[in-house]
């Protein structure tokens, strides 16, 4: 473990994401500690009133107005998990659901949940072990919460369900539990409800895929940089004061950026009279293309930092006392920015697949056919341009948006939901797809570069070429090289290209 996160009583960043995706373990600071005795002392002070409200004495959903005798409340939160806890699917990421513990405590920290600090405990306790919940992907509708994912994530804080240790071993969530030397938690009034009525799942996803697309935004624009040198183009289309007269902020960002790369460009400088009036929309109208994922994936940032500052439970504890149902928990606002990320990340690998189909067509390109030294013979990196073709068409289907479909359920009572795990899932698909799809266009242009004798590179594209020339070497003639493209690919979720 890396470092420690200490969760305040007002939320949390990427940033701190990003720590603990990392392998930061977290802790609860005083002022949260504070927040959980007075939710929970709330809690209790409802439940000596003998009022009805929801979740904490009665059922849930369409059961909402059946009343709970008190000495059956208990009973009545562990049947929450256990019932809810029917999700299917491959289990999600040990780092996915790492995140997710972490964000669970954040959002309990507040001190609006009514639980208890002692299961607030057990979750930190199991999130800094060796061992993470099974949680199954697929199952939540995002609307009363991530409900199932959340179930299974908090069944083994109860001695039930099933943990994955650090060697990918399924034990069950009571013999995690005893190594930790973790008591299995008797859950009280409300906290079965607070464990699994929220958003964590859909945001942790989330905040992965961002983190990830912010990285390969980045990456997008070193791509276009040296793949432009590799085809001799111009960079008149980067002019400040042209990009200037469309004063998108993102456009200007990314016109800069390949700027940058391209200072000190011999190559660029190297073809003044070669009669090219302009170039294709793949290599002139990039930063309008990429400036404009980059405004989207901006606003989508902006997003999932306010629900990382989110209390997504229901109901909820008032500073006055009361408790208040409301739809805290439904995850549209997640749901659209998930849906949004998917087609602003779509678009950066259409734009790369028609770039790379240009460096490897002899007759848009003036190299050799699909880069290969000795074409025939060799195949190149020709099929290289199939799987980014294949990915790009996969990012189509998954880029049709889930936030436009609902369904209703628990008796018409949960008659609207988001689909926005459906949607955070596929949004991260779509940003693994498009990565292989830029390391592909980065290991053309740098091969197709080693055929260049037009100058010296640029500064940027300088040192792209030497980062991707570290796990690629050159192709003189065929091999398999699907491993240095997934070797860039890496590169770039690590924010070594840039």
């Amino acid at each position: 473990m890396s470092s420690t996160v200490v969760i305040g009583s007002e939320g949390t960043d990427l940033g701190q994401v990003r720590q603990v995706a990392e392998g930061a373990c977290f802790e609860l600071g005083p002022d949260a500690a504070v927040a959980l005795k007075d939710g929970r002392r709330k809690i209790e002070d409802l439940l000596e009133s003998g009022v009805p409200i929801y979740g904490v004495n009665t059922g849930f959903g369409r059961l909402a107005s059946t009343v709970v005798p008190r000495e059956e409340l208990e009973l009545l939160q562990r049947n929450l998990l256990l019932s809810h806890a029917c999700g299917t699917g491959e289990y999600l990421s040990p780092d996915t659901v790492r995140v997710m513990l972490f964000l669970r405590v954040v959002s309990l920290a507040r001190g609006r949940s009514g639980i208890r600090p002692e299961t607030v405990d057990a979750l930190i306790k199991l999130g800094n072990s060796r061992f993470v919940p099974a949680v199954p992907s697929q199952g939540s509708l995002g609307a009363s919460g991530d409900l199932a994912p959340l179930s299974h994530m908090c069944l083994p804080v109860i001695g039930q369900g099933e943990c994955i240790d650090q060697d990918g071993n399924v034990v069950s969530g009571e013999e995690a539990l005893l190594e930790i030397g973790v008591a299995p938690v008797v859950l009280q009034a409300k906290e079965g409800l607070a464990l699994i009525n929220g958003t964590q799942a859909m945001t942790a996803i989330m905040c992965s895929a961002v983190l990830d697309a912010q990285r390969l935004m980045d990456a997008a624009d070193a791509a276009a940089a040296i793949t432009l040198e590799a085809l001799l183009g111009t960079d008149a289309f980067l002019d400040p004061e042209l990009i200037s007269l469309r004063p998108h902020p993102g456009a200007a960002t990314s016109s800069a950026r390949i700027r940058e790369h391209l200072e000190e460009s011999e190559i660029i400088r190297s073809h003044p009279s070669c009669g090219k009036v302009q170039d294709a929309y793949s290599l002139r109208c990039t930063p309008q293309v990429h400036g404009a994922s980059r405004d989207a994936i901006a606003y989508i940032g902006a997003a999932v930092e306010r629900e990382l500052k989110s209390v997504t439970d229901n109901p909820l504890l008032m500073e006055d006392g009361r408790a208040l149902s409301g739809g805290n928990f439904h995850g549209q606002p997640i749901a659209l920015v998930a849906d949004h990320l998917k087609i602003a990340v779509a678009e950066l690998a259409n734009i790369s697949e028609r770039r790379t189909e240009r460096l490897l067509n002899p007759d848009l390109s003036g190299l050799p056919a699909f880069l290969s030294s000795a074409p025939g013979t060799n195949s190149g990196l020709m099929i290289a341009q199939y799987t980014a073709a294949s990915l790009v068409s996969e990012n189509k289907v998954l880029a049709h948006p889930a936030s436009v479909d609902s369904i209703s359920v628990s008796g018409c009572q949960e008659d609207h939901v988001s689909m926005g795990t459906i949607a955070a899932r596929q949004a991260a698909a779509i940003v693994r797809n498009s990565c292989h799809v830029l390391a592909t266009e980065l290991v053309c242009a740098v091969q197709a570069h080693r055929f260049l004798q037009s100058g010296a590179m640029g500064r940027g594209t300088r040192k792209t070429f030497s980062t991707v020339s570290t796990v690629f070497p050159p192709l003189d003639c065929d091999r398999q090289f699907a491993s240095d493209i997934e070797a860039v690919a890496c590169l770039i979720r690590e924010g070594c290209i840039g």
